[in-house]
């Protein structure tokens, strides 16, 4: 019996009314999978999510971080300068850490609506892949080789 993957999870306030529901479906989401949200944290935006990020990876009690948010495109190029520098330091921390962090966040050039209709699949998918990510490298711990190591 595989252990209990233990979750960070990092929300944006920002686009509260969608992110709100994101939250909601990830929790539930780890339930169902018997994984165990051991923090959530909410950050002001998607943007203030890195510090947040690693101060979680550096816990023992995190085997994964979730990250939860929604870039809505507005009338300049800033969500998409917002999206990458998530997307580049959240993968940095990852590397750093050797701990999974997945995005969960909606987005770049994405309308309200869309980003609305997609919260719970952002959400499901982000959960799924941090507890994916987590076994698949604890389960790499005790093999000599990545590829002897398949998820379910």
């Amino acid at each position: 019996m595989a252990a209990q993957i233990k979750l960070g999870i990092v929300v944006a306030e920002f686009n509260w009314a969608i992110t709100a529901k994101m939250l909601d479906q990830a929790l539930k989401q780890a339930n169902e999978l018997d994984a165990k949200p051991t923090y959530v944290c909410k950050v002001p935006g998607a943007y203030d999510m890195p510090l947040i990020i690693q101060m979680l990876l550096e816990k023992a009690d995190v085997d994964a971080v979730v990250t939860l948010g929604a870039i809505i495109k507005g009338e300049t190029a800033h969500d998409l300068v917002i999206a990458n520098a998530l997307a580049s330091k959240a993968s940095d921390l990852a590397l750093r850490y050797k701990k999974p962090v997945t995005l969960g966040v909606s987005g770049p050039s994405m309308s309200w609506e869309q980003a609305a209709e997609r919260a719970e699949e952002y959400a499901n998918r982000s959960v799924k892949s941090a507890i994916n990510m987590a076994r698949l490298f604890q389960e790499s711990l005790k093999t000599k080789s990545f590829y002897e190591v398949g998820l379910q």
